[in-house]
């Protein structure tokens, strides 16, 4: 299949700064694809760039066959957007939001009223349809600005960091309704730093860091490759870690003592947890889980996803 994006060798230049520097992705038809990495790594300034409002410092980017440069309008106008923030005019109602932004894209006023009663129904808002913004939670907000993003049936959706700042439940709902939106064959962008959300949602992702792609491949094939097997993790009371002199690294070949717990890499957690209790190690909390892509970040740049 023809590549909806195309990017190579795309770099950001504010400045001093290097935001992005000389990264190469495709992104094909259908697929969700995810950047996966800390704040600042480079995530908002490319979909800024793919999205057409903020020009390329060098390299080449082809989004839809079209340049970002010199097609902005007729781009913008197949992109749907989700940012950051939740930028909805708080003193009106939900339906009065999306039949705003329903007229930047020159669509019938019958045409508008159609998408918002389907798109209400998709983000499970009917009931809510006059209530104001201002009124709604973090969780409702977030699916009136995914209503919105879809008021004009966009080729590409792109997502910056959707679910930030909501609680688990809300972070689940808003789950649900992206994987509907790629049952239904549509083509997601997504940013974030939570690695369960790109495990859950993404076909394929890069990892960034400092501007660069440091890893790429599908979920489970950049476990696989980076951080096989299982990690027994060890939290110790404040100021034990500092006193261990080495006995967590003897442990296994691989292991990480961060700030606030040991982390051990094993392909055996049963036995690594009976060495750590034979060793006479008293950790305040232990317990054993499946690599996540978290400890590929961690393995491959030394810090975690969140840093």
């Amino acid at each position: 299949m023809e590549p909806l994006i195309q990017a190579t060798r795309l770099t950001k230049v504010f400045g001093d700064l290097v935001a992005v520097d000389g990264v190469d992705f495709v992104v094909t038809p259908g697929e969700t694809f995810g950047f996966l990495g800390p704040n600042g790594a480079g995530k908002t300034s490319v979909m800024r760039m793919i999205g057409a409002t903020s020009p390329i410092s060098g390299g080449e980017l082809s989004v839809l066959g079209l340049n970002p440069e010199t097609d902005g309008p007729l781009l913008r106008s197949r992109l749907g957007v989700v940012p950051q923030e939740n930028n909805l005019d708080a003193e009106l109602s939900v339906y009065d939001n999306l039949m705003m932004y329903g007229r930047y894209f020159d669509l019938s006023r019958t045409e508008i009223r159609m998408r918002i009663e389907e798109l209400l129904e998709f983000v499970q808002l009917t009931e809510k349809r006059n209530d104001k913004i201002q009124a709604l939670s973090g969780g409702m907000k977030r699916r009136v600005v995914i209503a919105r993003g879809l008021i004009n049936s966009p080729d590409i959706f792109i997502l910056d960091e959707p679910t930030t700042g909501l609680d688990p439940q809300a972070r689940h709902v808003l789950w649900d309704r992206l994987y509907r939106l790629k049952q239904q064959g549509v083509t997601l962008i997504i940013t974030t730093h939570y690695m369960d959300e790109a495990e859950q949602l993404c076909d394929r992702l890069v990892v960034m860091d400092k501007g660069r792609i440091v890893a790429e491949g599908s979920p489970r094939a950049l476990i696989e490759e980076h951080a096989p097997g299982e990690v027994v993790e060890l939290r110790f009371p404040v100021g034990v870690l500092e006193t261990l002199d080495g006995q967590i690294e003897r442990l296994s070949p691989r292991t990480e003592v961060l700030a606030d717990r040991a982390l051990i890499y094993t392909d055996d957690a049963e036995r690594t947890i009976s060495a750590v209790t034979t060793n006479g190690l008293e950790p305040e909390m232990m317990l054993a889980r499946r690599s996540s892509l978290e400890d590929v970040f961690l393995r491959l740049t030394g810090r975690t996803l969140v840093e």
